[in-house]
């Protein structure tokens, strides 16, 4: 049995459409500092590429979704 495909709410801050995404459809980006830990998708509306920040709460859920997760490395 696949597993069952969690569904976010999002809006789009340009065209101000709400609407469901799966988590195949963001992406989120842990870096070092809050100001580079973001998400991001594309609006399915307009087409707008959206990137929000992400705090610790949103991290667990999105990762806990299954959205695909890039960590950045500092040096």
């Amino acid at each position: 049995m696949p597993p069952t495909a969690v569904i976010f709410k999002a809006a789009c801050p340009d065209c101000r459409g709400s609407f469901e995404l799966a988590s195949d459809a963001l992406r989120l980006v842990i870096g070092a500092s809050s100001r580079t830990t973001f998400y991001s998708f594309t609006c399915p509306d307009c087409g707008a590429s959206v990137r929000k920040p992400a705090g610790e709460r949103i991290v667990e859920l999105l990762t806990g979704g299954g959205v695909r997760t890039l960590r950045l490395h500092h040096p």
